[in-house]
């Protein structure tokens, strides 16, 4: 069987699934960065598919196949940050891409001493100060969702406002997958999916919960997020 694809649809069809599959990925990477069950990935399809039809005044009958288009892009999203984010994480950490034997033990070295105690959180991972605070967490957040002035972070900006823990956690976890391929030495590809990542996702996700309750009196995690979003919010607005 072929592979559905969007010119399968009428062209009033094929401009609502683009609103909503735009909707969609927002609203993964905000509500459910890693859905569990079919089930979740439906019912975010459906309140995408809702919200499109609300934004273009089109009432158009959402039908299985227009959810698989939709629901596909789960591991697309994935994809697309895992790639942003080798690119960042090389370049933030200082990775080296020679193929010397130095060269790549110092990578898995450094990779090690990032992973070890989630040191790779911190602003200043070596003191491991200033917590959640990293400057890769601000730069994946600037190339993946408001790199410009049409990216989905300003057009579908109240899914991004606040902006979620569960979106931090992604970060994280994209961060981590990028360090586990340096530890492999030859730095292979390691597929940013559900099945290898939901269980790291998810204790990321925790020790943000555990942090913003335990400075809950501070509003550090708010800060830091409501910081983090201004900026973005800057650079998409002023940049191109």
């Amino acid at each position: 069987r072929q592979q559905l694809k969007a010119s399968d649809f009428d062209e009033v069809t094929q401009d609502l699934l683009a609103i909503a599959t735009s909707i969609y990925r927002c609203l993964v990477v905000t509500r459910e960065p890693f859905p569990q069950t079919l089930i979740s990935e439906m019912l975010l399809a459906k309140e995408a598919w809702r919200e499109a039809s609300k934004l273009a005044g089109l009432t158009i009958q959402l039908t299985p196949s227009l959810v698989k288009m939709m629901t596909r892009c789960t591991s697309q999203v994935h994809g697309e940050l895992k790639t942003k984010m080798r690119a960042l994480t090389a370049s933030f950490f200082g990775f080296r891409t020679s193929q010397s034997i130095a060269t790549m033990t110092h990578n898995r070295d450094l990779a090690e001493s990032l992973k070890d105690g989630t040191c790779f959180v911190f602003k200043d991972w070596e003191k491991k100060s200033g917590i959640y605070k990293t400057g890769l967490i601000q730069s994946a957040v600037n190339d993946m969702w408001f790199a410009n002035r049409n990216d989905e972070g300003v057009i579908y900006s109240k899914y991004f406002d606040p902006l979620p823990v569960k979106l931090l956690a992604l970060i994280l976890t994209a961060i981590e997958c990028c360090l586990d391929e340096w530890i492999t030495r030859m730095k292979e590809d390691i597929k940013f999916s559900s099945t290898a990542y939901t269980l790291v996702y998810l204790v990321h996700l925790s020790s943000l919960q555990r942090f913003d309750e335990r400075t809950s009196h501070y509003k550090l995690l708010e800060k830091i997020r409501v910081n983090i979003l201004d900026i973005a919010r800057y650079v998409g607005g002023h940049l191109h």
